[in-house]
């Protein structure tokens, strides 16, 4: 069984009990990761999936989990608010983080909001075969199945499921 959390305290207090008692339980990192919370993170999470710069890079491999799947998130629309490595960069950054020791097994990525994000989802297929990466994470409540039309392995449908965050 697999979830998705955003925010690492909240996480840390709905599962970290649940955890101990059930390791068929598969824990995604969706949000945001700070630094600050990477010791914490790497201990909870099977998966993070917003790898984003070479501080966060060097932090997380500061902490022995080889078993922490990690995906670099792309910022695909090259969006100067968004975090994210560019993808003409990603080659560079992926080689820097497998040096880490790093296991990275993927791509994630959020669209900008007001174009086609099949465009960006094509473009992000076009990198996984290119680097041969396993997985894609992308698509979301309003957008997953066009996600999943250029092979999104992992998509965030929450607010679907549980409504919209305030």
């Amino acid at each position: 069984m697999h979830f998705g959390e955003n925010k690492v305290q909240e996480a840390l207090e709905k599962w970290e009990e649940i955890k101990k008692k059930n390791n068929k339980i598969k824990l995604h990192l969706i949000g945001k990761l700070q630094t600050n919370k990477v010791k914490f993170a790497v201990k909870l999470f099977d998966y993070i999936h917003s790898l984003d710069s070479e501080k966060l890079a060097k932090k997380i491999a500061s902490y022995e989990n080889k078993n922490l799947k990690i995906f670099i998130q792309v910022n695909i629309g090259d969006e100067h608010q968004k975090s994210g490595i560019n993808a003409n960069d990603l080659l560079e950054f992926y080689n820097y983080c497998k040096k880490l020791g790093l296991n990275i097994i993927g791509l994630m990525c959020i669209p900008p909001l007001d174009g086609d994000t099949k465009i960006y989802f094509k473009k992000m297929l076009e990198l996984k075969k290119k680097y041969s990466f396993n997985e894609l994470s992308m698509g979301m409540s309003s957008d997953y199945l066009n996600a999943l039309d250029f092979e999104a392995s992992f998509i965030r449908i929450g607010s679907s499921i549980f409504g919209k965050r305030y």
